[in-house]
């Protein structure tokens, strides 16, 4: 096969995989905007703040994890997260007495009568949903980020895919018709009778 000849179509693969790249990052990076503008947008609407530093209601919480977003609002899925598993999710375990919110509705079932214990159920239901919610928001905006990191690479890999299609063409212009890259099978007929 002519050197020439297979500079060609690897340059030409090369673009055509450029091309995808450039697609996919592009989708990528559109799946990233959308995302972290949703999460933001949703929080943002719910208006939760993160109480003050020195707030009596961090006691008792994962003190330095609630410290770094001290008196912030809640807008992105990192600070979700930190405020479903290190503040609610603290609250939860003190009003719960250690139980989950499965173990103490079964309780509540069979104690129809106990008030208390149904009023600390319907807080512990709250609290789980409104964590799970927080904690999808989390999840979202963690995929988010993954989104954003994937279309730098993408991006990244069809500049690079691009830069070696260049240069193969150029290669393939300056390479003598005559250079063949893989030996015909009378050439190797020829070099064994040697």
């Amino acid at each position: 096969m002519q050197r020439k000849a297979l500079d060609r179509i690897v340059s030409w693969i090369g673009f055509s995989l450029a091309a995808m790249l450039i697609v996919a990052a592009s989708l990528l990076t559109w799946a990233h905007s959308f995302v972290t503008h949703e999460v933001r947008t949703q929080l943002s609407a719910q208006q939760i703040y993160f109480p003050a530093k020195g707030s009596p209601a961090i006691a008792g919480s994962d003190y330095a994890a609630i410290q770094k977003y001290a008196g912030q609002q809640l807008t992105t899925g990192a600070q979700a997260q930190t405020y479903a598993d290190h503040f609610i999710a603290v609250h939860l375990t003190k009003a719960g007495g250690g139980k989950t919110y499965a173990q103490l509705s079964t309780e509540a079932q069979a104690n129809p009568g106990d008030t208390k214990l149904a009023a600390t159920v319907n807080t512990m239901f709250k609290g789980e949903t409104l964590r799970g919610l927080l904690l999808n928001a989390y999840a979202f905006g963690t995929m988010a980020t993954i989104a954003g990191i994937a279309a730098i690479v993408a991006f990244v890999g069809a500049g690079v895919a691009l830069l070696l299609s260049v240069l193969g063409l150029m290669h393939s212009g300056r390479t003598p018709t005559s250079q063949t890259v893989f030996a015909e099978p009378h050439d190797l007929a020829t070099a064994g009778a040697h």
